[in-house]
């Protein structure tokens, strides 16, 4: 069954109001430094955004004049010092009555078209399944084989022809910048490519090709999980802004890193690859084989496919891994036993990936550790027991800022990282600027 839902309003991410001048710098000078110091304290008078970012209040002035023209911020009213006293300051904030992205992300057994303001906020998302029929499924089924190419081209023209209809109901008048694609696996965002999906049967994919010719609308690609890190360093919780690991656990598992907030792609686009990260003996030993034909995989153990067998073999039959986690948010037993069993897995897999890379923070994108306190602590506790850097998991170790809403954020924040790296660009929607 479809959904075609303006969600509820969830609350605002974390403003960084309280981040001193002179922290890690996340963005490259110039005018993408001024917007995101608009971004991060605005409304702000400019000559707060010359002491944030470090350049000179003339070149400021300028910068925001651009962004003025380009319709990116807007000027709130004037205001002054204590008592009406000193000189009178006209702040500057992100306009976000104008402007949209789109984002569009594809799971193993759903997609999501989304729509999103320029504070990373959705106005309204549409997932629905991946259809099945005598033709075949989109993504892989258990027990079939991936469909491969052909399944590729259909299924991006299918998201293509949902985003007008999402634009018009929810839109409200505003322009459609760009549109982001976001997925799991092996993804070159240069190339605009999905590189290799074995879970959907792609390879070389050529999704910017594709989507651009049904839109209309410039596209950007990358992996789900470095757009996830992108969407925590814009909009996320303050401490996720540089050094950051974020490891993705759903349907695929794979990983971002992140350090002075630029995120590692990697030659071949490979970065993050940790679904075959070994786990030793908490794994299940003979139960089924990895897909690379080992046991003990990160992947195999902890995958929604891995938790909904698991479910089976102890007589808890469900219909998806959705029903699974509903279980046990209701306080069913046996399902909240398999996702603190999930919980304590991941909590192994983020110990070896915090002392390989011992960054300030890593986030886990995984819903039992974001909705189910107690996966939360089983998670930390293992890091605790097993890290050899990590010092202090309560800190350390923290959840999406984007739990329950990871696939409408993930393909909007493709686009709105690239706005926001350089959005003086090619962007034809906005007004050409001098």
């Amino acid at each position: 069954m479809k959904r075609l839902t303006a969600p509820a309003r969830r609350p605002a991410p974390l403003r960084r109001s309280d981040i001193p001048a002179g922290g890690p710098a996340r963005r490259v000078s110039g005018t993408g430094s001024v917007l995101g110091a608009i971004l991060d304290h605005g409304p702000v008078a400019r000559s707060n955004v010359a002491r944030l970012t470090g350049l000179s209040p003339a070149a400021v002035t300028g910068h925001v004049g651009r962004l003025l023209a380009r319709g990116l911020v807007r000027e709130s009213a004037e205001t002054a010092g204590p008592k009406g006293l000193g000189r009178p300051h006209i702040p500057v904030g992100i306009d976000t009555g104008r402007y949209l992205v789109a984002g569009a992300h594809v799971a193993v057994a759903h997609s999501t078209v989304s729509l999103m303001d320029l504070r990373g906020r959705i106005v309204a998302e549409d997932r629905r399944p991946h259809a099945i029929g005598a033709s075949g499924p989109y993504a892989t089924v258990p027990g079939r084989s991936p469909r491969g190419l052909s399944s590729g081209p259909a299924l991006l023209r299918d998201l293509a022809d949902r985003l007008p209809r999402l634009t018009e109901a929810h839109g409200a008048g505003r322009t459609v910048l760009a549109l982001g694609f976001a997925t799991g696996h092996r993804v070159d965002p240069a190339a605009g490519v999905v590189v290799d999906h074995p879970h959907l049967g792609w390879r070389d994919v050529p999704v910017r090709e594709i989507l651009e010719a049904a839109t209309g609308l410039p596209v950007h690609v990358d992996s789900h999980s470095r757009a996830l890190a992108r969407a925590e360093q814009l909009f996320g919780e303050a401490s996720t802004r540089a050094s950051t690991v974020l490891l993705f656990v759903g349907a695929v598992v794979d990983a971002a890193f992140a350090s002075s907030g630029a995120l590692h792609l990697g030659p071949r686009s490979g970065a993050g690859s940790v679904a075959h990260l070994p786990l030793g003996s908490g794994g299940s030993g003979g139960a089924e084989p990895c897909s690379c034909g080992r046991t003990g995989c990160l992947q195999s153990e902890v995958s929604e496919r891995a938790m909904v067998r698991r479910a089976a073999e102890q007589g808890l039959v469900v219909g998806s891994f959705t029903e699974l986690l509903d279980r046990a948010l209701a306080g069913d037993p046996r399902a909240l036993d398999l996702f603190r069993r999930r919980a304590r897995l991941v909590g192994r897999g983020a110990a070896l990936l915090l002392d390989m890379f011992d960054p300030e923070v890593l986030v886990v994108v995984e819903p039992g550790s974001g909705r189910i306190p107690e996966c939360l602590a089983d998670l930390r506790a293992e890091v605790a027991k097993r890290s050899w850097v990590c010092e202090d998991p309560e800190q350390a170790v923290v959840p999406s800022s984007f739990t329950g809403s990871v696939q409408a954020t993930a393909g909007g924040a493709v686009a709105l990282g690239a706005l926001y790296t350089d959005p003086l660009g090619p962007w034809p929607a906005l007004p050409a600027v001098s």
